[in-house]
């Protein structure tokens, strides 16, 4: 707490009552949700038009 927390917030504070010695949330386990990646031809079609704005933005910048 005093090295992770307290030099970002101060006046955080923790009830120590309430604390539990060796217990974890899986935040993966209860929270996750997956999501499929794009399939590769629509992320390569990004790609080329991403490099193709990137290129006239350069191309402006040079002139």
């Amino acid at each position: 707490m005093k090295r992770e927390v307290l030099p970002h917030v101060p006046d955080a504070w923790a009830d120590e009552s309430k604390t539990k010695v060796g217990y974890e949330i899986n935040f993966n386990r209860y929270f996750y949700q997956y999501t499929a990646p794009r399939p590769p031809d629509e992320i390569e079609t990004g790609l080329k038009r991403i490099e193709g704005e990137i290129a006239d933005t350069l191309s402006e910048v040079t002139e």
